[in-house]
């Protein structure tokens, strides 16, 4: 049976959830697929078998997507972040100095002369960047990282979180929520070069990136279920979706991209691509949306937790009711 294309009907006041739940019956593109998303992430973060994990490029922690980001792990909604080292270093230098708005159509030859970074259209102070992380990297290391220790990137990123106690940090609260962060490029960046720079002084300490995948496959292998929301695409994509090959694949998967896939790239491979991987189960209830994150997540982050949140007040009504 064929369903009945309906008009969103705005009203005033208007909830985001019910919002994008018009969408959803509207049939209108992109904003049909956000609203499927919404309901494939509501069944996996109401699934308690479900390890839940969490991809993105470093870009959006630049900018205010950031606590977005910090509170579906404050709300505990995901389990296990993969991400680049450009988190960090955005993370914590935000914890440190401040971010500015800026404009694509910047001179960049101008901001150089001036000591500006742009990403996108945002700018960074230089000196709130490389020189501001190995001011504060430097004397920190020397108290987490010991002489002749191993150090994967999830314990190193687990104790910058808690030596930062910031509660701007998406560090500091995957620290205190115990969410596991695995960077897999961790010399991809500046807090990269600062423990290089560190190394340098301390060639006792090893950076043990095979413990990372020991801790992964720990975690993956254990799995009843797992599922995924995937910001863009790179490396932090691609090794969510590698490592759970290996028990069958994603059992929920949600992807927000604006790459294409006719170039045959990761960052454009649509979902349902990586089932002839095996990496998402056949059987998996997946969404891949076309759209920019700054645009999508909050969106769907906002309805997401609308929808939890009156799904817990039912249930506290019910119980008081007995």
């Amino acid at each position: 049976m064929l369903d009945k294309v309906d008009d969103i009907e705005l009203s005033k006041p208007m909830t985001c959830d019910a919002l994008v739940r018009q969408m959803r019956r509207a049939g209108g593109f992109t904003g049909r697929l956000l609203a499927e998303a919404v309901d494939v992430l509501e069944q996996m973060v109401k699934d308690k078998r479900c390890v839940k994990f969490l991809s993105f490029p470093a870009a959006p922690v630049a900018t205010g997507l950031r606590g977005v980001i910090r509170e579906l792990v404050k709300q505990r909604l995901v389990d296990v972040i993969i991400t680049t080292c450009g988190t960090l270093d955005h993370d914590l230098a935000r914890c440190w100095g401040a971010y500015f708005h800026g404009s694509f159509q910047l001179n960049d030859k101008t901001l150089y002369r001036k000591g500006y970074h742009r990403l996108g259209n945002i700018i960074l102070p230089r000196d709130s960047y490389g020189p501001l992380l190995e001011k504060h990297l430097q004397p920190l290391f020397e108290k987490i990282i010991p002489h002749g220790c191993r150090i994967t990137s999830s314990l190193l990123a687990a104790k910058l979180g808690e030596h930062i106690q910031d509660e701007s940090s998406i560090l500091y609260w995957c620290w205190r929520k115990g969410v596991k962060v695995f960077i897999p490029g961790l010399t991809d960046g500046a807090v990269g070069s600062q423990l290089w720079l560190y190394w340098q002084r301390h060639k006792s300490i090893m950076i043990d990136p095979l413990g990372d995948e020991e801790e992964l496959a720990s975690i993956v292998f254990k799995a009843k279920r797992s599922g995924a929301l995937m910001i863009g695409g790179g490396i932090s994509k691609h090794h969510t979706l590698w490592w759970n090959q290996f028990r069958g694949g994603l059992d929920y998967a949600v992807y927000i991209t604006t790459a294409v896939e006719y170039d045959g790239s990761l960052s454009g491979a649509e979902v349902r691509e990586a089932i002839s991987w095996g990496k998402v189960n056949v059987k998996a209830k997946q969404i891949t949306v076309h759209g920019e994150a700054t645009v999508i997540l909050p969106l769907i982050v906002a309805a997401l937790l609308e929808r939890l949140d009156a799904t817990s007040e039912r249930c506290r009504v019910r119980s008081l009711c007995r």
